[in-house]
């Protein structure tokens, strides 16, 4: 089984190739059937990589150490849901992920794409191929997942003991399936280029891959910091890591790319601006990848380092960056730029909510590279944190979230901002309302908890106004409205989604922020402590073992007004003997939207232990408004504008010969 899923991916490899080349001389000749090699090599090409990665999940499920790969991240003892999420815990697995999801997206383009223009696909799957063939050299010259021991090692060295954890069979795929998700928006921009021609039908085409990309992307970078969230026992829900950003600034560019392209499939207009948009987010998704898997970062997240790996990579990212960036130099000024629009309009309003994120964009880019670029250039070691991004993303984004809830009830073309801040009136006065009632009756409460209170409301409240409005609430009788409201195409209802699940994400930032509140002592068993109004008793410390670790496990009940437990909260220190490692493992109870933290320390000598406390408000929300977003995405796909293809030439033609001829 590791040999055919070794040959199978020395095939698909080689599939890679004539995909690039075949369709693309094909398109180039106007040749129909070498142009339609591209399809069937794209679908097989797929299910070669997938027999290539379930055997090496075979592998790891059957502990088949005689393969290097399974002998450093595998343990027999481990339970079997590990030992399959193993399968992309480490570097060369998740790069056999990487192209997994990358051949899975050239064959859906394959087999959904019969709508499209035959030389535009066969460009597209050209492209799509060429990023296939150097990512498949890149495994197989640097990373190869399927090198063998011999004799083989009776046990393996185990899995990090991080990712033993559901996390890890979550968060990779969703990420990727947003990371190369955004491959197809690049094919799309680099065969336009290649065919020097892009109209808003080009626009309809490349939306619901970027809306997909983009859902998926979102709940990998929110799965992300759940995951670290009750995994390091920190308490926190994002780090400004330069891995998270690496991620981050893929989902800024990539929601610019997504509005971006509203605007040119609605009017026409952006097209060279939206064509650079998905060049610019793939890009930063192999900028990502680059920096994960080079060596050049130390993080929590990064694979070991390797300077081969990294010199190969960045021989992949010069390519496809600068490759596609001279060809858009090259052809741009042949492209027509679009049809005009007031500043005072839904384009305009988009235009600037684009300016706004990819300035944010900009900057984390420079957050993240400039460490890097001072210790290549002076071999000193600097880092930029939380207070460089907080003083400088954070002023971008207030504004644009002000923004938001304007675009959707402008009008296209020229709108009225008057008559859309009167129908934001009421929206208006709650946020004001809110921000009132938490500076004075809220403890604690500062101007900023205030004002970020009120931004979320007024999130919330201006996506519910935008239904509202477009079902003629308070003009037209209940029923109609109702009626109307039913009728409103899918995608209204995802952007208010989004929009709205935007909202919620913001008020929980707010409120672990500003509301939260945090104890660090050492406590004996039977003590208690009150924490916001909630009282703790720590019970004590019971050992426990595990499959393949032993923990000391702590103990705290929650006690209720009558003295009495009404929950149980556990929090332990595991340890790993394989990896020689210990972890902790946070215990958390979730009251409504708030939740309790308790993160277990060391034990002294006088039987006391250190105990790190938090209680988080309306936690839940940043990650329920993450969910949100993804069903707003979600909602968009189903709207039937965007299921349905633009009719292809050879339909147009006919079409008007049946009308040249008709009586």
């Amino acid at each position: 089984m590791v040999e055919t899923g070794h040959f199978a991916l020395v095939l698909a490899f080689a599939l890679s190739l004539v995909q690039t080349i075949v369709p693309l001389f094909g398109a180039r000749l106007n040749n129909q059937r070498l142009m339609a090699v591209g399809g069937p090599v794209a679908v097989t090409g797929f299910a070669l990589t997938a027999l290539s990665f379930a055997a090496l999940a075979s592998a790891y499920a059957s502990s088949d150490f005689s393969l290097a790969n399974v002998w450093e991240n595998s343990h027999s003892l481990q339970p079997m849901i590990y030992k399959i999420t193993g399968t992309w815990g480490n570097h060369e697995g998740s790069m056999l992920l990487w192209v997994l999801i990358l051949t899975f997206f050239g064959a859906l383009v394959a087999a959904f794409g019969s709508n499209l223009p035959a030389s535009l696909r066969a460009n597209v799957l050209a492209v799509q191929g060429a990023i296939g063939a150097a990512f498949f050299l890149f495994i197989l010259a640097t990373s190869n997942p399927f090198i063998r021991l011999n004799p083989a090692p009776i046990e393996g060295r185990d899995l990090n003991p991080i990712l033993q954890d559901l996390g890890l069979a979550i968060h990779p795929p969703l990420l990727y399936l947003g990371y190369v998700g955004f491959s197809i928006c690049f094919s799309f921009s680099v065969a336009a280029l290649i065919e020097g021609r892009i109209d808003a039908s080009w626009a309809r085409w490349v939306r619901p891959w970027t809306l997909v990309a983009w859902m998926f992307l979102t709940g990998g970078i929110a799965m992300g910091s759940y995951w670290a969230y009750y995994e390091l026992g920190w308490g926190g829900f994002w780090f400004w890591d330069p891995v998270e950003n690496a991620s981050f600034m893929p989902w800024l560019a990539g929601t610019a790319l997504l509005h971006s392209a509203i605007v040119m499939e609605k009017r026409s207009a952006l097209k060279i601006w939206t064509l650079l948009l998905a060049i610019l987010t793939f890009s930063l998704s192999l900028l990502g990848t680059f920096l994960v898997r080079s060596g050049v970062l130390t993080s929590v997240h990064a694979f070991a380092t390797d300077p081969t790996r990294g010199v190969f990579i960045l021989c992949i990212l010069t390519l496809f960056i600068g490759g596609s960036l001279a060809l858009f130099a090259l052809r741009a000024s042949r492209l027509t730029a679009g049809g005009l629009f007031h500043p005072i309009s839904r384009e305009g309003a988009l235009v600037l909510n684009n300016l706004f994120l990819t300035t944010a964009t900009a900057t984390v880019l420079v957050g993240t590279l400039y460490p890097l670029v001072v210790e290549a250039l002076s071999d000193d070691k600097i880092s930029v944190g939380a207070p460089f991004f907080n003083l400088t993303f954070a002023p971008l984004m207030v504004p644009l979230l002000v923004m938001v809830p304007f675009g959707p009830l402008l009008a296209w073309k020229r709108g009225d901002i008057l008559a859309v801040a009167q129908r934001l009136m009421t929206a208006f006065a709650a946020a004001l309302l809110a921000m009132l009632v938490t500076a004075l009756f809220i403890s604690g409460a500062t101007v900023l908890a205030a004002l970020g209170v009120g931004l979320a409301v007024w999130l919330v409240l201006g996506a519910l106004t935008d239904l509202a409005v477009k079902a003629g609430l308070g003009n037209v009788a209940t029923g109609i409205m109702v009626r109307r409201l039913l009728g409103l195409p899918r995608s209204v209802f995802g952007t208010a989604l989004a929009h709205l699940g935007l909202g919620l994400t913001v008020l929980g930032i707010v409120g672990t922020l500003c509301f939260g509140t945090e104890k660090i002592l050492s406590m004996h068993p039977g003590e208690t402590v009150d924490l916001s109004g909630h009282t703790l008793r720590f019970a004590g410390i019971y050992p426990a073992q595990g499959p393949n670790f032993s923990e000391d496990r702590g103990r705290f009940e929650l006690i209720g007004p009558a003295g009495n437990p009404v929950g149980e909260i556990s929090s332990a220190k595991r340890f790993y003997p394989v990896r020689q490692m210990t972890t902790t493992e946070s215990g958390i109870k979730t009251l409504g939207l708030s939740q309790l933290y308790i993160s277990l320390g060391d034990e002294g000598k006088d039987g006391a232990v250190v105990v790190r406390l938090w209680w988080k408000p309306l936690v839940t929300l940043i990650w329920g408004g993450a969910l949100v977003m993804m069903a707003g995405a979600a909602m968009s796909l189903m709207d039937r504008r965007l299921r349905v293809g633009a009719p292809s030439r050879r339909r147009k033609q006919a079409d008007a010969a049946a009308t040249a001829i008709s009586p």
